[in-house]
Formats: C-alpha cells, sequence, structure tokens
C-alpha cells in the first residue's frame, strides 16, 4: 500500500465522525422522505451508519477457589461506520473477551464495569441492525449452500417480503462474498467432502448478513485458512462496508494477518494482558512503534512485528542492536505508556466524548422509525413451516440420523423374530411373550440414544442461530417434532411388523396398529428425553452416559424386571414407578396382547392381575394415552429448559456486574448488551 494512501486513508478516519454527527443531523431532516410503503420490514434508508464506543471497559472473571482476575483493563475505543476495527495481540491478551463484552456475549461468569454506546446510549443489539459471526463455523453439514442462505432468508426476512424477493435477496448475498460458483455444493462435514474452510467462512458470514445489518461483529474470521484464503475472505468483508450505499461497522478479532489482509483495515486496536498498547489507524501503528524504538524491520509483516514485540509467552531478548536484554513486560510498559502520553489517545478520549453527543440526535431518530427498532421476523407459522421443511431435508441426507438406525432396527427385529418365532399359545410361552414385548418397549427404544451425535450437531447451529435472534426457541421445538415423525412412523412400521408377525402375537390389524403406536411414542419419547439432556449436558460423551443412565433407572422402575407390588415404596415405587414412561409401555402392550385370549387353564385377564399386576382399571388406550401426554410433557420441558437459560444468563450476568467490587477506580455502572429480544 503507498504512503499516499495510508494518508488518504487516515485523513478520512480523522473526518470521519465530524461527517458521521452532520449527517445525522441531515437524517433527521429529511428522515420522513426516505420511508415509502413499499419498504420491507421497516427497512429504510440507513447510510448514516452506527457507532459504537466503550470506555474505562473493565472485565473480570471468577474461577472456583480462585481469585478474580482481570481479563480487560480499562479499555476505551470506538468503531465508526463505513469502517473496519481489527482487535489483535497474542493469545490470552483479551480480543474475544472484548469482542464478547462489544456484542453482549460475555459469559455469566464474568463481571463487567464501564461503558459500551451505540451511538452514543446505552441500548441493546436490536435484530436485524447487528450480527456476530462466530470463530466455528457452525452450519447444517447436509445442505448446499443456496439451501442453506435461502432456509435462512425465509426465516430472517419479514413477512413482506415475498418468496421470490427473499430467493433473489439470498442469491445476491452469495454473490456478494463469492460463492455463486458453491452455490450447489453441500457445506459437507466428517466423512463428506464440501466446502472449503475459507468458503465456510463465507457462507457462515452470507447467513449473518442477509438482513443488512449495519454493525457486524467477526470473531477470527480467518481462523483456519491460508493466507490467500484469509485475504480473499477479509477482502470481501471490507468491501461490505460500503456495499449497496449502507456503511456498515466492521469490528473483527484477528489473531496475526498477513500483510496483504492488515491493509484492509482502518482501525487497530492492539491488547496485551488486556491492556490497550495502541489504538487509532493501522497505518499509523508503524510509526508508533518506531518512534518508541521499535521500528518494523523492512520487508517484515508489520503485525508479526507488533505481536513478537507485545508477546510474552515466549521471553526473549528483541532485535539485536535495538536493546540490551530488556524484557517483554518492559517492551509493553513503555509502550502503554507512551501510548497513554501520545495524541494520539487524547483523540481517541475525544471522539468517544463526540460519539456520546450522538445520544440526543440518535433518540429523535430512533423515534423516526431508525436505528434502535427491531426488523421483523418471518411470522411463527412460517418459521415453523420453514424449520420443519429444513429439519426434514438435513435427517434425510444423514445417514447417522435415522437410516443407521434403521437399518440396526431392522437387524435386531429379525434378530426377536427368529428368538421368539410362533410362540404359540401354550401356558409355557406366556414368559416369553411378555419377554419379547419388554424388550421391544425397552431396549428396542433404548437405541434411539444413538441419535445423540445429530441432536447434539443441531442443537448447536440452534444456539447460534437463536442467539443472533434468526428465530424463537417455540419455532425450534415445533420445526423438530414435526420433521422427526415421518421417520419414527417408518422405524415404528418395519421393523414392528417383523417383531409382531413372525413370532406370532395375537392377530388383528388393531392390535398390530397399537402395538406400533406404543414403539412410535417410547422411540419418540426416548428421543425427547436425549433433546433434554443435550441442552443442560451440550457434551458427547457426558450426554451419552447421562441419557443412558436415566433410560436404565426407569426400566428397572417399570414394573417388568421388578414386578410393582415388590417395588420399594420409598423410592422405586414412589415416584419412579410412576414417573417411567415403561410402566405404561409395558402394561399397554401387555393389555393389547393377553386381553381377550384364552390359554390352557388361565385366561389372559388373570394373568394380567396375579401374574404381572397390570391395572386394570382403565383400558390400554388410556396407557397410550399416558405415553402421548408425555411426549407433550417432554416436549414443552425442552423449550422450557431453553427458555430459561436465556432468561437467566443475562439477569446473573448483571447481577454479577452490579456487585463487582471496586478493584480499580471504575464506576460500578455496567452495561451488558443483551440477547436479542424474545421472537417466537
Amino acid at each position: 500500500m503507498s504512503s499516499l494512501h495510508h494518508a488518504n486513508k487516515t485523513d478520512h478516519q480523522s473526518r470521519s465522525l465530524s461527517y458521521y454527527s452532520q449527517e445525522i443531523k441531515t437524517t433527521l431532516e429529511v428522515e420522513t422522505t426516505h420511508q415509502t410503503p413499499g419498504d420491507h420490514g421497516g427497512e429504510m434508508s440507513e447510510d448514516q451508519g452506527v457507532s459504537l464506543s466503550w470506555e474505562d471497559l473493565w472485565v473480570v472473571v471468577s474461577k472456583r477457589n480462585e481469585c478474580s482476575k482481570s481479563i480487560l483493563k480499562g479499555l476505551t475505543g470506538y468503531a465508526l461506520p463505513g469502517q473496519m476495527l481489527a482487535i489483535m495481540g497474542p493469545s490470552g491478551c483479551g480480543k474475544s473477551t472484548l469482542l464478547d463484552t462489544l456484542a453482549g456475549r460475555l459469559g455469566t461468569n464474568t463481571r463487567q464495569t464501564g461503558d459500551v454506546l451505540i451511538d452514543g446510549r446505552k441500548q441493546a443489539l436490536a435484530y436485524g441492525r447487528s450480527a456476530y459471526v462466530t470463530q466455528d463455523d457452525t452450519l447444517l453439514a447436509t445442505l448446499t449452500v443456496r439451501e442453506a442462505v435461502y432456509y435462512s432468508a425465509q426465516l430472517q426476512l419479514p413477512e413482506s417480503m415475498s418468496k421470490s424477493e427473499k430467493k433473489e435477496r439470498a442469491e445476491m448475498t452469495i454473490r456478494e462474498m463469492g460463492l455463486q460458483d458453491a452455490m450447489d455444493t453441500r457445506v459437507g462435514g466428517w466423512g463428506a467432502k464440501g466446502l472449503s474452510g475459507g468458503q465456510k467462512r463465507r457462507l457462515s458470514i452470507c447467513i449473518e448478513i442477509l438482513t443488512r445489518p449495519m454493525l457486524l461483529f467477526l470473531d477470527e474470521p480467518t481462523s483456519g485458512l491460508d493466507s490467500a484464503a484469509s485475504y480473499y475472505v477479509m477482502n470481501r468483508i471490507a468491501r461490505l462496508g460500503h456495499k449497496d450505499g449502507l456503511r456498515r461497522t466492521v469490528i473483527a478479532s484477528i489473531h496475526q494477518p498477513s500483510s496483504d489482509v492488515f491493509q484492509l483495515f482502518d482501525t487497530l486496536c492492539l491488547l496485551s494482558s488486556g491492556k490497550t498498547v495502541y489504538f487509532g489507524p493501522a497505518s499509523a501503528a508503524n510509526e508508533f512503534f518506531a518512534s518508541n524504538g521499535f521500528p518494523c524491520p523492512t520487508l517484515q509483516n508489520p503485525s508479526d512485528h507488533f505481536l513478537k514485540t507485545i508477546n510474552k509467552d515466549f521471553e526473549r531478548d528483541l532485535e539485536e542492536g535495538v536493546s540490551n536484554a530488556i524484557s517483554t513486560e518492559e517492551v509493553i510498559l513503555t509502550l502503554t505508556n507512551s501510548f497513554k502520553s501520545s495524541e494520539n489517545y487524547q483523540r481517541v478520549q475525544a471522539e468517544v466524548a463526540e460519539i456520546r453527543k450522538l445520544s440526543y440526535a440518535s433518540f429523535i431518530l430512533d423515534e423516526c422509525g431508525g436505528l434502535e427498532k427491531d426488523k421483523s421476523h418471518a411470522g411463527l407459522i412460517t418459521q415453523c413451516i420453514v424449520l420443519t421443511q429444513r429439519s426434514f431435508v438435513n435427517m434425510y441426507r444423514d445417514p447417522g440420523y435415522y437410516w443407521l438406525r434403521l437399518a440396526v432396527y431392522i437387524t435386531v427385529a429379525l434378530a426377536l423374530a427368529t428368538v421368539f418365532y410362533d410362540n404359540g399359545f401354550h401356558s409355557y410361552t406366556l414368559q416369553g411373550r411378555a419377554s419379547l414385548l419388554a424388550f421391544v418397549s425397552s431396549f428396542l427404544t433404548f437405541m434411539a440414544i444413538g441419535g445423540f451425535p445429530s441432536f447434539l450437531e443441531d442443537m448447536k447451529v440452534f444456539q447460534r442461530e437463536r442467539l443472533n435472534g434468526h428465530y424463537g426457541a417455540t419455532a425450534y421445538a415445533i420445526g423438530n417434532t414435526f420433521s422427526s415423525v415421518p421417520y419414527l412412523v417408518l422405524i415404528s412400521i418395519i421393523p414392528g411388523a417383523l417383531a409382531y408377525f413372525l413370532p406370532g402375537l395375537q392377530k388383528g390389524w388393531e392390535h398390530f396398529l397399537y402395538f406400533v403406536l406404543v414403539l412410535f411414542a417410547c422411540m419418540m419419547l426416548v428421543e425427547s428425553l436425549m433433546l433434554i439432556v443435550a441442552t443442560v449436558v451440550p457434551n458427547f460423551l457426558m450426554g451419552i452416559i447421562t441419557g443412558a443412565g436415566i433410560q436404565a433407572i426407569m426400566i428397572l422402575s417399570g414394573g417388568f424386571f421388578r414386578l410393582p407390588n415388590d417395588l420399594p415404596k420409598p423410592i422405586w415405587k414412589y415416584p419412579m414407578f410412576y414417573i417411567a414412561f415403561h410402566r405404561y409401555a409395558y402394561q399397554g402392550l401387555f393389555k393389547n396382547e393377553f386381553l381377550g385370549q384364552t390359554f390352557p387353564i388361565i385366561t389372559g385377564e388373570e394373568i394380567l392381575r396375579k401374574q404381572w399386576q397390570v391395572e386394570m382399571g382403565y383400558s390400554k388406550w388410556v396407557d397410550l394415552a399416558i405415553l402421548i401426554g408425555m411426549i407433550v410433557l417432554y416436549r414443552v420441558l425442552f423449550l422450557v429448559i431453553i427458555k430459561t437459560k436465556e432468561k437467566v444468563k443475562p439477569i446473573i450476568a448483571a447481577f454479577r456486574s452490579v456487585h463487582t467490587k471496586q478493584f480499580t477506580q471504575v464506576m460500578a455502572n455496567p452495561t451488558t448488551t443483551p440477547l436479542h429480544g424474545e421472537k417466537l
């Protein structure tokens, strides 16, 4: 990059704030002329952009049995419309913590003080006005690029837009990120070739910019990419800053960019151990380091030089001739002190103060329909339909979701059919019939736990999309439920027929239908249980163990392996016997099989009363109704847990922030921007 371009870039940045202030005033005068009845979801001309500032920002993390540790220590800075701010520093310096703090994504074990202001005011990050691209590309591996973006467009964009308009927006966004040649390529994942790392990163960005957000956060957007892919991705992001007449504010944490990527940044925030080493125009950082006695060697990447200079993880001497065995701690102290006494620091303070003055103007703009207003989503019914379609396609294409389980179910059903083949109607076959039915409702349905890895991947995608406000938890729960029904019906009928007719269970389509319905209900109950486990225990190994343990306890207390009257009463009879869904499955299947039949010496009803101690006060259809009611209860519980976690986390974070001790002269008046507003 030429020195002339550097000078122009620096001059543009120094004038941008005053221009932005003037633009706010101009917008107030002509705001009403910008809005037309045909604008979708309240969209309007928003080329004035959004400014973000933070002042005296501290973040403390609490650890068990350890003292609290300060991650961020009194940071002050800003991000302006039409510019890209890079947050850089060595590992552990607080880059991701700063990004999460600005985006309102701090964990519950952290405490924050200081002000984070949007257009000079404390306000929530509204859906559609901001977007966050995580470091990990959490995507559905079975979808193509076109499908992933189009489904997301149907979910995020308002009802006032037609399907053709949403499709056009999706394809235009794909072209913006240079993915037009990969439109029909699947994302891919374990065991399936798909997109490259750079293409996945651009796809993640595509999904988040569909609503044309004015504020874009990116966490390590070049992580895992080679230098060419990193440049291509960041160049596309840089172009977004002025795309379609919009002046987006882009904030990215980045570890070690190449020299080409570094030249794309307008502003640089360089951190070390949670402190600001430098904040200002990226093009002026070299001069700052050189003026303090640490010039960048000729032909060396400036970002490499900055990170080497302030990285104290590998303590060593600096370049020979620059200093005599000066420690990295001393270097960092020299740079931080120099920055605080520099004109650049005074400029940062002045611009942050200037942004605060925009508060009144932005408030009036909001009242006119401006920056803080949420863009509307698709309606709940539309979201449910789209999520059901997307989940159905994902389940169909993912062999591990149901197809592999179907093969295993058929194999086990054939084994059952041959082991219990042609039981006959003799008194000595009673135990065999009951054992077959108990095995089907216990261990055959137990294998539904095999879908847990797929549930977990599904939940990761949901958590990313939900955190970015794409849709509500209710729509996800409904979509996930209805999309699985056809596959569970298929799994119930085919293996169920093998396990029912070959052993010679009671004849009649009514009895077979009931058998299939109970098998279906049990498998959906297990899936519902595993969804709850995936929400509470989001770990593959621990989730499998937890789910298996819960089912094992239910099987033991279900009333077959230990008859109901013999169960110890304090725990196993009350309440476990009534909580375990296996009880109702056992008793329903036993009634379905034995009632109406006569065996030598004894009737089916006598078998149920005396041998299996079945509750005969109600019919088998009541047992089935209870199973269906438990499915609804489990799904509602799944939804309640999700919503509770969403509500409780911000409350805990706010409570911890309010009660933060005065570890410095920081005013304890924190602002943690909350999760996007609840959308059903």
